[in-house]
Order: C-alpha cells, then sequence, then structure tokens
C-alpha cells in the first residue's frame, strides 16, 4: 500500500519535475498529499488474520529449512 502511494507521487508529481531547492520539493510533495487526501480512500484487508498468520507459518518453514551459505 505504502509502495502505491510513494509510486503515485513519483509518477503524477515527481517524475521529470524540476525543483530548484529543497523547500521548492517540499512544496511539490505536500501539494500532493493535500490533493491525495481530499477524497481519501480507506485500505481494505483482502486476508483474513488467520490467512496471513499461515502464510507468515510457511514462510518461516522455508527460511527454516532452506540451506545456509
Amino acid at each position: 500500500m505504502i509502495e502505491g502511494f510513494f509510486r503515485d507521487l513519483e509518477n503524477k508529481r515527481l517524475h521529470r519535475g524540476v525543483f530548484r531547492s529543497v523547500p521548492e520539493l517540499i512544496d511539490a510533495i505536500l501539494g500532493y498529499i493535500g490533493g491525495h487526501n481530499v477524497a481519501p480512500k480507506p485500505f481494505v484487508w483482502r486476508a483474513t488474520a488467520e490467512e496471513i498468520i499461515e502464510k507468515v507459518g510457511r514462510a518461516r518453514l522455508a527460511l527454516d529449512n532452506a540451506p545456509t551459505v
């Protein structure tokens, strides 16, 4: 989720931007955030807590069984 926000910030506001100073860059970022927050969308979890815990368990098992270097 946060990765998507920063991707959009980069693509929609910062990419190919010319900022002659740090304050200009800060203003651009804050302007984007202000516009983004006009109509915020809540994050909706698609997985249950049980599904997440199960996936973490599988990942841990895979890491524990992985060969060491």
